[in-house]
């Protein structure tokens, strides 16, 4: 029998909230214990924004070389070696990876290596290389985390498509990359490809890119990967998937037009990570969509669990989860902070970069809001000009009264 390992706090995944409230506990003089299958420092660093915006900066560097006439600056075509940009993304990584090991291993907390299940109630069971082990704690936090979503389309499976954790990794250029999916992330690797050299085409089943922007947002963003080259298959659904990514690969569409491309990547939503760990026998409540059930608080169903991040339905944003791990803190500490009337900012990183925080247009105008809107072009920015970066707008709106934090 494997004996039971008690900690004052136990956490099942490594990632910004998990571990930022492990090392805030543990250096606070806690006995802490955090269960992290392998990511040192979670998959923003590892496989998500690090190692994204590594890759991003690479493909901005080539698209303003190929610009360079117009500063001025006389320049010949560049010249892509991607394994010298794969290699840069990965040693960005180590480097974050090592300074997290670090600060692991100075805040004192234990970590615990390998894949983590509920066993019992309170109890999860952790498979890793030093054998099986069995622990406790008088809080647990879950911090699972998020994976990309295949959709069930007939060949997809079996054509091995790319997400975006082995297109971070790939030591060739595609000839040709179509990308299903036309959210944040279809959109950041679409266009960083693409600046790299890259034939792309972006298939969308809704009816602009961006869904949840405005339309104005979404027509600016549709006229910056026109402007680049990028074809655009809109209101399209995908009925089927025929050849092999990183070979040659087809993609027919219910109106029967086919794509044909050499790699082909899947940036199609994500689904958490909540399945088969054996959380039913904790008592913790999952909904249609397999996210964790929580209150205000992130308490789950279960008493004395609580879940953090994306697995929590928490905004999908590493600052989110950040916000998470500060409610956490809250409630050790006897607080009563909330995710209630939360504001998320967030950026997209596009050129020009897309950022936004707090409800959209679109969203007040749902909910029956009269609101002021100011809009202005980045034409009239004079620094726009001097960068010759000058697509794009800024608006704002306000409202004459408070609406759930909004407005006055």
């Amino acid at each position: 029998m494997v004996p039971i390992e008690r900690y004052e706090i136990l956490i099942l995944g490594g990632g910004k909230a998990g571990k930022t409230l492990a090392m805030d506990q543990a250096s606070g003089g806690r006995r802490v214990a955090v269960v992290e299958a392998g990511m040192i420092g979670g998959s923003c660093i590892n496989v998500a924004c690090i190692p994204t915006k590594t890759l991003v900066r690479s493909a901005a560097v080539a698209a303003l070389v190929r610009r360079s006439g117009a500063f001025g600056v006389s320049s010949e075509a560049p010249s892509i070696d991607m394994g010298r940009v794969s290699g840069r993304t990965a040693e960005v990584v180590a480097g974050m990876v090592a300074a997290n090991a670090k600060a692991f291993a100075e805040s004192g907390f234990d970590l615990v290596l390998g894949w983590g299940r509920f066993v019992e109630p309170r109890v999860i069971e952790v498979a890793g290389e030093g054998g099986t082990r069995r622990l406790t704690g008088e809080r647990i936090f879950l911090n699972l985390g998020t994976r990309a979503a295949i959709p069930p389309i007939p060949g997809l499976r079996e054509a091995v498509p790319l997400t975006h954790v082995e297109a971070l990794a790939l030591d060739v250029l595609p000839s040709h990359l179509v990308v299903i999916g036309g959210g944040y992330i279809g959109l950041e690797m679409a266009q960083a490809f693409r600046h790299l050299g890259a034939e792309v085409t972006i298939i969308e089943r809704g009816p602009q890119l961006a869904a949840r922007e405005d339309a104005d947002v979404a027509s600016a963003i549709q006229g910056l990967f026109q402007a680049d080259n990028v074809a655009l298959a809109l209101d399209a659904r995908v009925a089927r998937v025929s050849g092999r990514s990183g070979e040659s690969v087809t993609v027919e569409l219910e109106d029967g037009r086919c794509v044909n491309g050499s790699h082909l990547l899947v940036a199609a939503g994500r689904e958490p990570m909540t399945r088969e760990i054996g959380l039913e026998l904790a008592g913790v409540t999952l909904d249609a969509h397999g996210f964790i059930e929580v209150d205000e608080h992130l308490a789950t169903r279960a008493p004395g669990i609580w879940a953090l991040g994306e697995a929590a339905g928490s905004p999908m944003f590493t600052h989110v989860s950040l916000d998470d791990y500060r409610i956490a803190k809250s409630g050790i500490e006897g607080g009563s902070r909330t995710t209630r009337s939360r504001i998320v900012p967030y950026c997209v990183f596009i050129e020009p970069e897309f950022a936004r925080v707090g409800l959209s247009e679109r969203d007040a105008q749902r909910a029956g809001i009269a609101y002021r809107l100011a809009r202005l072009p980045m034409d009239a920015v004079p620094r726009a000009r001097t960068l010759s970066e000058r697509e794009g707008f800024m608006k704002a709106w306000d409202c004459p009264v408070s609406v759930d934090g909004y407005g006055a």
